[in-house]
């Protein structure tokens, strides 16, 4: 199954629209588009995991805790955790490149850095 994205509500925005610019067909849903405002990252988790979205996140200081915990007890298409400092070309790039090279089971219950 190919991979589709979920971008939690601080990440950033412009990286979603250079990813879709480079490739329109990735399947790439923004906070907004998913309602996240205001939801804890146990909830944004359980959402990526309904919907069977790998999320994508800036957040290094929580989300990795809060992801150990989660696939403890449930499964989780995976997290990436982007860098803030990285460029939006290097981190589209990447997503790119995680998207076209990989499959959704690959990614089950792993938490990667990106850039890689």
């Amino acid at each position: 199954m190919k991979i589709r994205f979920l971008a939690d509500a601080d990440f950033n925005a412009d990286i979603v629209a250079a990813v879709l610019r480079r490739e329109p067909v990735v399947d790439f849903k923004t906070a907004n588009e998913a309602g996240l405002q205001g939801l804890d990252d146990v909830q944004v988790l359980a959402l990526a995991a309904r919907e069977g979205r790998i999320l994508v996140t800036h957040d290094r200081k929580t989300m990795p805790r809060h992801f150990a915990k989660f696939v403890e007890e449930q499964v989780c298409p995976g997290v990436l955790v982007v860098s803030n400092k990285a460029s939006i070309h290097s981190v589209a790039e990447d997503l790119l490149l995680i998207w076209l090279a990989s499959e959704a089971e690959e990614w089950k219950n792993l938490i990667c850095a990106v850039p890689l």
